[in-house]
């Protein structure tokens, strides 16, 4: 868990409090305005109440320039960033032609897929052609092509498990399929730090949930004993099914789950797992086959593998797999695939020709050279700003590597300091993050050269210095170079 320095948190909180008191102020002024002047609502209950978008018109609008930057180009390493300006104080943007070209570090691109690619490109468009944009029906009516039954052998046998279903939208995934897993008299143990999209699914699913302390196994098993003691709410009856729900790589710390424990209390306590892997899956493993490869597992101890294309894949939509009784019943359940539109197939082809790739079917070795240099590129990228005196979360191997600013006025002027170096990344407040805990997420890929990951460094470091977010002393200089003189030698 993240321990905030005792001065930082004192300001942080004192930012947030004038913010807030200033907020208070221009609400008074604006409803003795309004009081003044007339509207045509007499009668009318209000849509919204000032109470309930506070933050967003009083904080968020202040530096909303720092968010939602429309990009003119291919989530490659490199981005072309539209400008946009405001003249109402960042109330609204308004796009120019203008565009800025600037080095991505906040794309889920991992592996370089969301660009052209020589094997990947050429058969999205045959797809295309072929097929159209949209199966414009859902899986169960006319949506389901040749392409869709392609798709879902193959990451069933990617992922290592007998069968798989293929939804069209990730957050989606885990929303929709969820409520249909467990309902009420069920018990959902949910990791404190799970995706707003598993959130969401285990509150829509009526069943009862419980939070364990962030990839803690033992605090996991102190509350599985608890809940299996004591039994469903008023009656004590047994559970009728516990489903534990952890991420491969979570997505705000960069962290990699404790997976071999977290499955061994699990079968101790006949619970089953339901795994979330948008952020591993592709990105890590010798083969690119997520937390279960890197981390030992067998793929049979976890009950319930789910995954997205939208980062290592260079695609769209999500998939469920596990055994082929599990997946056959979520194929007449689950309202993802008897309602919602199919993924379209040239999304579904460039999933197919990735995972190709990946596995060097495409007959070369492409793949495995785009796995060794994300890995490289992740490590050395965290590495550095550690030496740099950065607050660094997560783990080696992680793709994603959150840098703590925590204050208020640090989120825009890191954000606006590196745009303006021509570097692109995504800073992360409230509500997306605690109150105290805002973040600048990087996103490192295998499309980054180590020129463009020196030049980042470099940027990055200068706007560390200008809003003082380096809280840790840097590495000593002749420490550094004593290090690379013995790995020489």
């Amino acid at each position: 868990m993240i321990t905030i320095p005792y001065l930082t948190a004192v300001s942080t909180y004192f930012s947030y409090g004038l913010l807030f008191a200033f907020g208070q102020l221009r609400d008074y002024s604006r409803l003795i305005f309004d009081w003044c002047s007339t509207n045509n609502l007499q009668g009318y209950a209000p849509i919204c109440l000032a109470h309930e978008d506070f933050y967003i018109r009083r904080l968020y609008h202040r530096i909303q320039d720092c968010f939602n930057r429309p990009i003119s180009s291919a989530p490659d390493s490199w981005v072309d960033v539209i400008e946009r300006y405001s003249n109402d104080n960042n109330k609204t943007l308004k796009r120019t032609t203008k565009s800025t070209r600037c080095l991505n570090l906040g794309s889920y691109n991992y592996l370089g897929f969301g660009s052209f690619d020589e094997y990947c490109t050429p058969r999205v468009i045959e797809s295309l052609k072929k097929f159209s944009a949209s199966t414009c029906s859902s899986r169960v009516d006319a949506g389901t092509t040749s392409v869709h039954a392609e798709l879902e052998e193959c990451v069933a046998n990617y992922v290592g498990k007998p069968a798989a279903i293929v939804t069209g939208m990730g957050f989606a995934t885990n929303s929709a399929i969820i409520p249909v897993l467990i309902g009420k008299g069920g018990l959902i143990i949910s990791d404190s730090l799970n995706h707003t999209s598993i959130v969401n699914g285990a509150r829509g699913s009526g069943a009862t949930i419980r939070v364990f302390q962030h990839n803690t196994p033992a605090h996991l098993e102190r509350v599985l004993k608890e809940q299996i003691a004591e039994g469903q709410p008023r009656t004590h009856r047994p559970w009728k099914k516990i489903i534990v729900v952890v991420e491969g790589i979570y997505s705000m710390e960069g962290e990699i789950c404790q997976l071999p424990e977290i499955v061994s209390v699990c079968k101790k306590y006949k619970a089953y797992v339901y795994l979330d892997e948008a952020h591993s899956i592709g990105a890590i493993g010798k083969t690119g086959r997520g937390v279960c490869e890197l981390l030992g597992v067998d793929t049979a101890d976890v009950d319930i593998m789910m995954g997205t294309f939208t980062k290592s894949f260079g695609s769209c939509g999500g998939y469920i797999a596990g055994s082929k009784d599990l997946i056959q019943y979520l194929k007449y359940h689950c309202p993802a695939h008897l309602y919602a539109t199919s993924i379209s197939t040239p999304s579904a082809q460039q999933i197919i020709s990735a995972i190709k790739v990946i596995l060097g079917e495409d007959g070369s070795n492409r793949g495995a050279q785009k796995l060794a240099r994300i890995r490289e590129n992740s490590n050395f990228f965290r590495a550095e700003l550690q030496k740099m005196g950065f607050e660094v979360l997560g783990d080696n191997d992680s793709p994603v590597m959150p840098i703590m600013l925590y204050n208020p006025a640090k989120i825009p002027a890191f954000s606006r300091e590196c745009l303006r170096e021509n570097v692109a990344v995504v800073v992360v407040g409230f509500p997306a993050t605690p109150l105290l805990l805002a973040r600048a997420r990087i996103c490192i890929s295998a499309s980054h050269s180590r020129e463009d990951l020196i030049k980042a460094l470099k940027v990055i470091s200068k706007a560390g210095d200008l809003t003082g977010i380096k809280y840790f002393p840097a590495a000593p200089k002749k420490q550094e170079e004593e290090k690379d003189r013995i790995k020489l030698d």
